[in-house]
């Protein structure tokens, strides 16, 4: 029996998951978090064989959790399961030490495909990210490519991929649970290591970021 924590702090898409993932005979969801904080503690209590962790997250972001548990436990598996475009954060993921990635909008089968796959020691991505890391070995350069923005946080990649989708302020601070202020000063850092001189050269390298992410 394979024992998850799941960490989404979205009530109706933390049901749907666990539901999904309680309908295989193997697997038991021992504990749910809304925050990373939370999360922590579950772990230190459940020693599940597998977390499922969502990147936005109020507070800690799951990136951040992610490192967080391989500091502490560093043979836990963990799994992404988010609505951020995979083209954006797989990379990131796994650098950061997860060992798949899977997007909301995808059937509940491909999670519990991911699942298995990482259960069975294996890494899960989409095709199209699994040919990503490998023309970048074929090509002789490192298996996870530096992209120009690894100067960013991981809060701060939120933020500048909020900000290319065409979110204000407001709007982010909303989505990642955040003041407005907080939001403003992520985005007066991004643009220091950037290298951008205002808000309008910020917007216009974001869009082009997360179009051409897309595209690749």
């Amino acid at each position: 029996m394979t024992r998850i924590v799941v960490v989404d702090d979205h009530p109706l898409m933390r049901k749907g998951l666990v539901m999904s993932l309680e309908a295989e005979s193997d697997l038991h969801v021992v504990a749910q978090a809304s925050n990373a904080e939370d999360a922590i503690g579950l772990i230190e209590t459940e020693n599940p064989d597998l977390v499922v962790v969502d990147i936005s997250l109020p507070g800690m972001s799951g990136l951040e959790l992610i490192k967080q548990i391989h500091a502490i436990r560093p043979n836990m598996k963990t799994l992404v399961a988010s609505r951020h475009d995979e083209a954006l954060y797989a990379e990131r993921a796994i650098r950061a030490g997860a060992k798949g990635y899977v997007m909301k909008l995808e059937a509940p089968d491909v999670m519990i495909k991911a699942v298995r796959r990482v259960m069975n020691g294996g890494i899960y991505v989409s095709d199209k990210i699994n040919e990503r890391l490998l023309m970048g070995i074929a090509s002789g350069h490192e298996m996870l490519s530096q992209s120009p923005l690894d100067v960013l946080s991981d809060r701060e990649l939120e933020v500048f991929e909020l900000t290319g989708k065409g979110f204000g302020t407001r709007d982010i601070a909303e989505r990642l649970h955040l003041s407005v202020k907080t939001v403003e000063s992520y985005r007066a850092r991004i643009k220091t290591k950037l290298n951008l001189s205002n808000a309008a050269e910020l917007m216009q390298h974001a869009v082009q970021w997360v179009e051409g992410e897309k595209s690749d």
